[in-house]
């Protein structure tokens, strides 16, 4: 089982960009359901968006709507995070992770995380003032 590598993490100002990847080939190859999760110190895990790979079916959680994109490269079996206009509630550590792909649907639920089986090992974002 290959792992998830996340990386692109950094710190950077309020309004500037960063674009977060995460090396997925196991799972690009097939359809599932891949996130983006987000962690503050003292605060529980946020999903921030989700997609099912392999399509162009995306959720993004409203916190980062209109900032957040998530999408992915079959061609360099990588999923990413491109994240605009910074906020420093933006900061945290950030983990891509897997799903069934039944998990990506209208409601919300893949937000929740508990039906995600493999994690990456996170990478950190901060953003100041």
């Amino acid at each position: 089982q290959v792992p998830l590598v996340e990386s692109g993490g950094g710190s950077v100002q309020a309004g500037e960009s960063l674009r977060l990847s995460c090396a997925a080939s196991e799972y690009t190859y097939s359809v599932v359901c891949m996130g983006w999760f987000r962690q503050a110190p003292g605060k529980e895990r946020e999903g921030v968006a989700a997609m099912k790979t392999r399509t162009t079916t995306t959720y993004v959680a409203d916190s980062v709507k209109g900032r957040f994109t998530i999408s992915q490269d079959n061609t360099k079996n990588t999923l990413y995070l491109q994240m605009n206009s910074l906020k420093p509630e933006d900061t945290g550590t950030y983990y891509c992770a897997v799903a069934p792909v039944r998990i990506c649907a209208n409601g919300g639920a893949w937000r929740l995380g508990g039906s995600f089986y493999r994690w990456g090992q996170g990478t950190q974002v901060t953003v100041s003032e």
